[in-house]
């Protein structure tokens, strides 16, 4: 396929990425391209500023989490020959697990999509110092992805003087500069960027930003350079690991919470539910009063229920409809702000304490440190959504602990191997901190899917 593409990547974290990909695939969208978009690694945030503050389609790709084959095919799936995708890389172009593998990194999945790079550099602060700056990433570009360099925070004057230069001694294409503007940057929190629901306005203020962007940038050369891609193929078998399965029986309801407090989840794991035979129904554990109609399993996702805890408590029709729900045996999976929520009692970072769903005796409270970080590999001690000794991979990040983490599972870090307990694992029941990547092990959303059938089933048999 011969799909027009480029990567967005940067030196270090904080160089402006986010900011720079919005106001791109603004301008690409205000020009009439059919754009897509894709996040570098396990952040859930980014994406919804494409999603949500554009609405332009973006989901996460992670060769970490998959291998360089289903990572390809993830990337190729749905997409056509007439779309230009867009991709925003993580952290430094060439920090991947560790930071010091190439595995999980931008460049390697630049490297295994075939994708052309543009560096965005934070200026400030630096003069001829760029040059060495730029040249030593070439040098250490052993596939000759990066094509293009877009200055952040460079004021006018500095870039024609700097332009030439890079463009006689480097041969690299200089796509333009974008001027320090305080009011287009994104403010960050412990977890990340904040949300683009509390950003008042987002989209008119993207809309501007992008315009500001396009009179200091050649909008022409980004596509021109994205047109430089190759075409890119996979290999067929790995197709049909994404394609729906032949359902005969009415589908198993999964709900899925999805409001202010919990939206962190990756558009390929719900994918992946609904390739097994899933009908997915969406529902607000702050504002609606019951579980969706018939639903047949539960799953809680990650992230901000801290933020909206008395909220969460003063539900209490929610709270008890879930408890109840999970009583009964009801399968469930929920990851960090689901599990958190599933907890007795939550005390938030200014010490107060709220009544949560009460699924679990315990106390789930916020450190003031980063508990947990980084990449983990996911192996259960008894068999119950993963064949024996098989692993499935993903992340954690929280700051918040609980007086009962669960020791039904061994989290493996991949680069150093030090292992630790975590999850409540029971035949129905998959609650904890750790965020799951279903494609790394596509068979955990099929027994999940399989377990909401046997409910359903059982259900319809012996009605509650």
């Amino acid at each position: 396929m011969k799909l027009n593409r480029v990567m967005i990547a940067a030196p270090k974290s904080g160089s402006g990425k986010t900011t720079i990909t919005c106001m791109i695939l603004q301008a690409l969208k205000d020009r009439g391209e059919q754009v897509v978009s894709y996040k570098c690694g396990p952040d859930y945030i980014d994406p919804m500023f494409h999603q949500k503050g554009i609405g332009v389609p973006s989901k996460n790709l992670d060769t970490f989490f998959t291998n360089e084959e289903m990572t390809k095919a993830l990337f190729l799936n749905d997409r056509t020959e007439q779309e230009i995708a867009v991709l925003e890389g993580v952290m430094g172009l060439f920090d991947g697990l560790g930071g010091i593998r190439e595995e999980g990194s931008s460049y390697h999945l630049a490297k295994v999509t075939k994708t052309p790079i543009i560096l965005v550099v934070d200026a400030k602060g630096m003069g001829r110092s760029i040059l060495a700056l730029l040249g030593g990433f070439l040098s250490y570009d052993k596939e000759h992805l990066i094509q293009g360099v877009l200055f952040n925070r460079m004021s006018k004057g500095y870039f024609e003087i700097i332009k030439p230069l890079i463009e006689q001694q480097l041969k690299l294409l200089v796509i333009g500069y974008f001027p320090e503007q305080k009011q287009f940057h994104i403010e960050s929190r412990h977890l990340g960027l904040i949300m683009p629901n509390e950003i008042t306005n987002i989209e008119k203020q993207l809309q501007k930003a992008s315009e500001q962007f396009i009179k200091t940038n050649s909008l022409e050369m980004i596509m021109e350079i994205a047109q430089r891609a190759p075409e890119l193929e996979n290999d067929p078998k790995w197709n049909g690991i994404l394609e729906e399965e032949p359902f005969t029986v009415q589908k198993p309801v999964i709900a899925v919470a999805k409001d202010e407090a919990f939206c962190f989840f990756y558009e390929d794991n719900l994918l992946m539910l609904k390739k097994y035979g899933a009908q997915i129904k969406f529902f607000s554990p702050i504002h609606d009063k019951k579980l969706p109609e018939g639903c047949n399993a539960l799953l809680l996702g990650g992230g901000y229920p801290e933020l909206y805890a008395k909220e969460l408590s003063s539900n209490r029709c929610m709270c008890e409809a879930i408890k109840q729900a999970a009583d009964n045996g009801m399968p469930i999976v929920a990851e960090c702000g689901g599990f958190m929520y599933l907890h007795s009692r939550m005390t938030d970072k200014e010490g107060t304490t709220y009544e949560m769903a009460e699924v679990i005796d315990a106390d789930c409270f916020y450190t003031g440190r980063l508990v947990r970080f980084g990449y983990i590999e996911i192996e259960e001690k008894t068999s119950y959504f993963l064949p024996e000794g098989e692993r499935i991979r993903g992340h954690e990040f929280h700051y918040y602990d609980s007086t009962c983490n669960g020791d039904d599972c061994t989290a493996i870090k991949p680069v150093t191997g030090k292992k630790y307990s975590c999850v409540i694992e029971q035949e129905n029941r998959w609650i904890g901190f750790p965020h799951l990547y279903y494609p790394s092990h596509p068979f955990f959303a099929k027994v999940f899917v399989k377990k909401a059938e046997k409910y359903k089933k059982e259900s319809c048999l012996f009605p509650i």
